[in-house]
C-alpha cells in the first residue's frame, strides 16, 4: 500500500518531535513492502530555524541520515488531488493549516476511496481549544490521539467520528544502546526551552541539582532565551545548541544518566503522555530520572523501568544513587530497555495502525490488509 504523510517536517527536527516517530514508522512501513512518502509544506517553520541555526547541510544531513526516506514540499499551487490519486492510507498531522485539513476532508467526501486519518501529537486540544475545534474533521475516517487523555477529550468534544490511542514510541533501528562509544559525561538532557512552559521546573530538576552535585552536565535543545543560557553557565552547565536526533543515541552512550522534565501542560492536562523523549532514552538504555509525570496508562513500570522524583531535592538524591551505584544504574537502564523492545518501538506501533485500519478503513485498504492476511 501507498501511505501519504501530511507533516508538519519529515526532513526537520528543530523543535519538532513528530518528525523522529514518523520516520520510525516510514521506516518499518517500507520493511514491510509498502511505499511512503511525506507532503511538508515549503515555508515549514521548523525546517525555516533548522536552515537558519545550521545552514543548508543540516538538510542534507537528514538526506544522508534516512537516505530510504522520500519527502516533497508544497505551496500553494501544489495539486494536492493528483498528489493523493494513488495513496491508499492518507495521515494527517495536527499542525497542517486548517485549508488544508478541510481541502483533504472534502476530497475524501467527494469520493476518493483512500483511508484518511487525523494525527494530534500535541497539547493544542487542551491549551488551544478553539484550533482544533475549529478543525474540519467530519470526513475523516479517524484520529489518532497520542495518548488516551487526548482521546477522550476528542470524544467529549465530539471532534472526529472515531478516535485511537496511538502513542508515540522509538525507532529502535536507530535508538538502541552504544556500548562501545566511552562514557565522557554525567548527566545529559535533551530537550527545548519549551516556551516557558517547565522553565521553573528545568530549574528546580536539572540545573540546581546538577550544580550542587558538580556533575559533568551538557544540555542539547533550541530556543533557550538569554536568561536561560545565563543559569545554565552559571551552573556550569554546557549548552551544545541543536543536536540531530540521528546523532541522540551516540550522545546518551557519552553520558551516564538523563532526566525526563515534562512540560506543564501534559502533567496538568494530559497525564498519561510521555512524549517521545521518554521512549527515545529508554531505548538508548541510559538510566532515566523524571520530575513529577503520571503514568495513568501504565505504559512502564514506574520505579522499575525509570525512577520518579517528587521534588528538586529528590532528584539530587537519586542522581548521586544512580553515579554512585552501577548495579542501580544497569538495572534501571536494562529494565526500560527491555520494556520499549517488549511493546513501545515503531514496529509495535504499526501493528497498531493496521489493527486501526482493520476498524475504521476504507473497503479498498480492508480488502487489501485482508488479502496480505490471507497469504501470510
Amino acid at each position: 500500500m501507498k501511505f501519504l504523510f501530511y507533516t508538519h517536517s519529515l526532513v526537520s527536527d528543530w523543535n519538532h518531535g513528530n518528525a523522529h516517530f514518523l520516520r520510525g514508522i516510514m521506516r518499518d512501513l517500507q520493511r514491510r513492502g509498502h511505499e511512503t512518502l511525506a507532503l511538508e509544506p515549503q515555508d515549514a517553520w521548523s525546517r525555516a530555524n533548522l536552515v537558519r541555526d545550521q545552514g543548508p547541510a543540516a538538510v542534507e544531513a537528514f538526506h544522508q541520515a534516512f537516505p530510504q526516506h522520500r519527502s516533497r514540499t508544497y505551496g500553494v499551487e501544489f495539486d494536492h488531488e493528483a498528489a493523493l490519486a494513488d495513496a491508499d492510507v492518507v495521515i494527517v498531522h495536527e499542525w497542517t493549516e486548517p485549508q488544508l485539513v478541510e481541502r483533504l476532508g472534502r476530497i475524501r467526501r467527494n469520493g476518493a476511496t483512500f483511508t484518511l486519518l487525523f494525527h494530534d501529537t500535541h497539547h493544542r486540544a487542551v491549551t488551544a481549544e478553539g484550533d482544533i475545534a475549529g478543525l474540519a474533521l467530519d470526513d475523516y475516517d479517524g484520529v489518532l490521539a497520542f495518548g488516551q487523555t487526548l482521546r477522550e477529550r476528542y470524544l467529549r468534544a465530539g471532534w472526529g467520528k472515531s478516535v485511537f490511542t496511538w502513542h508515540e514510541a522509538a525507532d529502535d533501528t536507530l535508538f538502541r544502546p552504544l556500548p562501545e562509544i566511552e562514557k565522557a559525561g554525567d548527566l545529559i538532557w535533551i530537550g527545548n526551552w519549551g516556551d516557558d512552559e517547565r522553565s521553573a521546573e528545568i530549574g528546580e530538576f536539572l540545573i540546581r541539582p546538577a550544580r550542587d552535585l558538580g556533575l559533568n552536565t551538557v544540555v542539547r535543545g533550541v530556543r533557550y532565551p538569554g536568561h536561560a543560557l545565563d543559569e545554565l553557565r552559571k551552573a556550569g552547565i554546557a549548552y551544545g545548541g541543536w543536536i540531530a536526533n540521528a546523532d541522540v543515541p551516540a550522545a546518551f552512550a557519552r553520558h551516564r544518566v538523563t532526566v525526563h522534565i515534562p512540560r506543564r501542560p501534559y502533567v496538568e492536562h494530559l497525564p498519561g503522555i510521555p512524549t517521545i523523549r521518554v521512549f527515545e532514552a529508554l531505548a538508548c538504555g541510559i538510566p532515566l530520572l523524571s520530575a513529577p509525570w503520571n503514568d495513568v496508562e501504565h505504559l512502564f513500570e514506574t520505579g522499575s523501568d525509570y525512577l520518579v522524583v517528587s521534588n528538586g531535592e529528590e532528584m539530587k538524591k537519586r542522581l548521586r544513587d544512580i553515579l554512585s551505584d552501577a548495579d542501580l544504574a544497569t538495572s534501571i537502564a536494562a529494565a526500560g530497555l527491555e520494556t520499549i523492545k517488549a511493546r513501545h518501538t515503531c514496529r509495535h506501533r504499526v501493528d497498531e495502525l493496521f489493527a486501526i485500519l482493520a476498524r475504521c478503513g476504507t473497503h479498498r485498504v480492508t480488502a487489501t490488509l485482508q488479502s496480505r492476511e490471507a497469504a501470510e
